[in-house]
């Protein structure tokens, strides 16, 4: 009995000899704090009694896409920007505009200089956001978002733009450029039933507003409703006649309707009034072969704005 148990043991203990030496149990490090421009990472989720360290981050930096940046105190930066803006160094107006916002933040006279500054400066995008935190600013007044929605137009944004004037309208439902801008939007945009509604809207509220005519006439002939687009046309180029782009348009209404011989007077009424008006042009030639171009959508420069895609003076 007792050399079996003997045998047992030394048995047990040769066993033991041939399996691989225990491991040292792994500690994990905690990372070092890091900070994040968007978004925490993401931290795993792990059990309390897990005993791995998690790993603790410090709250996220928030960056201001408008403002710059800068160390010195010393400069005057609005002032600079107004110098610039007069030499018309656009670009370094924009910027010294930008380092004057970051040291004063939300400041209307700022924003109001960068909303300006960014479409003289081919940067329209900082325009709208410009004008976007002066609608927050100034909640009942439709003026900010009906610039904003302007300077969307001039960098494309068509979705942007009908939002802000759609709630230029919701500020101010009496007032024609909140929905002339939202139509122009919704025409670049394909949306010619809304560009419609919208258009028409303005002439109710304004009834001798010739741009807006223009641009339902417009609207009118890329949704194929000639004789319609016609009778808008004409009232347009009574209410505008000195603006050739209208006299074009509303040659290609006539032509449309077979009035060829009113398209062609239509047509050199546009070529007298600017000569060097290609689509006119093109158009007076291939009459004959009923070969249009159209023309564009013009703004109204009412509330000291002017015709897309030009700059605000």
């Amino acid at each position: 009995m007792k050399k079996q148990l003997v045998s047992a043991i030394a048995a047990a203990l040769a066993f033991t000899a041939c399996e691989d030496p225990p491991k040292k149990a792994v500690v994990l490090t905690p990372m070092p704090p890091t900070v994040v421009a968007k978004a925490p990472p993401v931290i795993p989720d792990l059990k309390p009694d897990s005993g791995v360290p998690l790993v603790k981050t410090e709250p996220a930096v928030v960056v201001d896409a408008l403002a710059l940046a800068h160390d010195t105190t010393t400069v005057d930066h609005l002032a600079r920007a107004r110098q610039l803006a007069d030499e018309r160094d656009f670009s370094g107006a924009l910027t010294e505009a930008r380092r004057s916002l970051f040291s004063s933040p939300g400041d209307v006279e700022t924003l109001e200089l960068i909303a300006k500054l960014g479409r003289q400066a081919g940067q329209p995008a900082l325009s709208a956001d410009a004008w976007g935190r002066i609608a927050t600013q100034r909640a009942t007044d439709a003026v900010p978002p009906i610039k904003q929605a302007r300077a969307f137009l001039q960098a494309k944004d068509f979705a942007g733009a009908i939002t802000a004037g759609k709630e230029a309208a919701r500020r101010d439902p009496g007032n024609p450029e909140a929905f002339q801008v939202t139509g122009l939007a919704q025409l670049s945009s394909g949306d010619l039933s809304g560009a419609i509604a919208s258009f028409k809207t303005v002439i109710g509220l304004q009834p001798d507003h010739g741009y807006a005519m223009n641009n339902l006439g417009l609207a009118y002939l890329r949704a194929n409703r000639n004789d319609e687009a016609v009778e808008i046309l004409e009232e347009a180029a009574e209410h505008l006649p000195t603006v050739a782009y209208v006299h074009n348009n509303l040659g290609v209404a006539y032509e449309r309707v077979g009035r060829g011989e009113d398209a062609k007077v239509a047509y050199q009424d546009a070529m007298d009034l600017s000569p060097k008006y290609v689509k006119a042009r093109l158009n007076a030639a291939r009459v004959a072969k009923g070969t249009v171009e159209l023309d564009g959508a013009p703004e109204s420069d009412t509330l000291s704005d002017v015709p897309h895609p030009m700059p605000e003076p």
